[in-house]
């Protein structure tokens, strides 16, 4: 934890020249995390019912960033299948913790990060369901999150840092969201977990490993939508921040180019995983984006089937009300290649396996 923050410092300051809002951010994490690992120790004290808690046929969903992962896990959260992590909860998952910090939370929004998100681009806050990738930032400021935000930036190539061929944090990480994840259910008097995880795409063959009864929904959209709106994404809560637009051209190109090709890999390593057999394919169904927008009421019924939940009437109609919704819906969230420095040939090439495999 600490090594990462000492490289990011660097990295931060050294590029956007603020040598003092990253201590801030640094010294919060550090203590967040002391009052979480106490606050989780009193939580079998007063919440005896967590030993006994196990998560059953989890549903998790995984897709690169803006291929519709957010929509599809809060669609199925309101409906009642199952539960998400909220914002606040994934920075305070004690139970104590969150009994105690939960008058607060619309205080703790003035100073949340995710006041500098777009919301054109996507709509968030502390209470709302998010991916849970950023809990492994808050408590271990590790995984892809911490390179996509702040090592990216390094002038050393860090990105094998966080290849799990190379370094592999996945005990520690698939350990820490078995146990954030078992009190969300006990938070939310719930017993389906609904997860999102995108960056499970270079690791997925052993978290099925250690989650066997689990199914994945592999979302997928055009790369020619998903990598330019990602970047918009990304960049934007970095322009909020710290000015990144403000940047000399130089320096904005070196990073776009690294987030760029960790995105890439996101997409590659699933499909190689994918086609080499390294999962059961039983164990996942494709989602693509172009069908949940078109043809939502039947991308849902095989969703639900694949994912055994039964089609009440009235989930029924929430779908068919939604589908109407999706077929004339239109993003408020602007971008294009041309801002990024990027061409369709380029994208088309370097995407080719996904094209080849599952959207031509």
């Amino acid at each position: 934890m600490l090594r990462n923050m000492f490289r990011s410092y660097f990295s931060i300051v050294s590029t956007f020249h603020k040598p003092f809002a990253p201590l801030f951010t640094y010294s919060g994490l550090l203590f967040l995390r002391l009052i979480v690992n106490v606050g989780m120790i009193l939580d079998n004290l007063f919440y005896p019912s967590l030993s006994g808690k196990k998560i059953n046929n989890p549903v998790f969903i995984v897709g690169n960033p803006r291929s519709g992962t957010t929509f599809l896990q809060r669609f199925l959260v309101n409906q009642k299948i199952g539960v998400g992590m909220q914002l606040w909860k994934m920075l305070f998952p004690s139970l104590t913790l969150q009994f105690i910090f939960k008058p607060f939370v619309t205080l703790m929004e003035k100073i949340s990060p995710a006041r500098f998100h777009s919301h054109a681009a996507h709509e968030t806050n502390l209470r709302a369901i998010e991916t849970d990738d950023p809990s492994l930032l808050f408590h271990f400021f590790d995984d892809f999150f911490v390179y996509g935000f702040f090592l990216a930036w390094a002038k050393e190539d860090l990105s094998t840092y966080f290849d799990p061929n190379i370094r592999d944090t996945s005990k520690r990480d698939f350990k820490w969201f078995e146990k954030i994840w078992k009190r969300n259910l006990i938070s939310e008097n719930h017993e389906q977990i609904i997860g999102k995880l995108f960056s499970l795409g270079v690791r997925l063959p052993k978290f099925l490993e250690y989650f066997p009864d689990a199914k994945i929904l592999y979302t997928l959209r055009d790369p020619l939508e998903t990598v330019p709106s990602g970047l918009s994404l990304v960049t934007g809560v970095l322009d909020g921040r710290f000015g990144f637009w403000k940047l000399p051209k130089n320096k904005r190109d070196f990073y776009i180019e690294r987030l760029y090709s960790a995105l890439l890999e996101l997409s590659t390593r699933f499909h190689d995983d994918y086609v080499n057999g390294k999962f059961p394919k039983e164990k996942i169904k494709i989602v693509r984006y172009d069908r949940m927008m078109n043809e939502f009421e039947i991308e849902m019924h095989e969703i639900l089937n694949f994912i055994n939940v039964y089609e009440s009437a009235e989930l029924l109609n929430k779908i068919n009300s939604t589908a109407e919704k999706q077929r004339s819906h239109k993003s408020g969230h602007k971008y294009s290649l041309e801002q990024f420095g990027l061409t369709e040939e380029r994208i088309r090439n370097d995407y080719s396996n996904i094209y080849n495999t599952f959207l031509n």
